[in-house]
């Protein structure tokens, strides 16, 4: 089983990989020849998220679900980051006590 930290960590990089795809895909929504991507998501056994970037679909109002992406990439983020924080605090007052 991997460590909260590490699970938190890969969740922070699933959360980027998240965010610069579909920052991609708003950049070169108007390109000619431009192939729209997303990042599939999957678990890993011991916990933790790994992610690929595949070829996505092409529509209208596939912008409006970029931008959306975006935001959830950041809170994402945020949300794992507060878990590697709140780890961190722990481990210190942990020391703390043995100290």
């Amino acid at each position: 089983m991997s460590s909260i930290g590490s699970i938190a960590l890969s969740g922070m990089h699933a959360a980027q990989d998240v965010l610069s795809t579909a920052a991609g895909n708003v950049a070169n929504a108007l390109t000619d020849g431009y192939q729209r991507r997303e990042v599939k998501q999957s678990e890993e056994a011991g916990g933790g998220v790994t992610t690929k970037q595949v070829v996505a679909a092409v529509g209208a109002g596939l912008v409006a679900a970029d931008l959306v992406s975006q935001m959830q990439a950041r809170n994402t983020f945020l949300a794992s980051l507060a878990v590697f924080k709140t780890l961190d605090s722990m481990a210190g007052a942990l020391l703390d006590q043995k100290a």
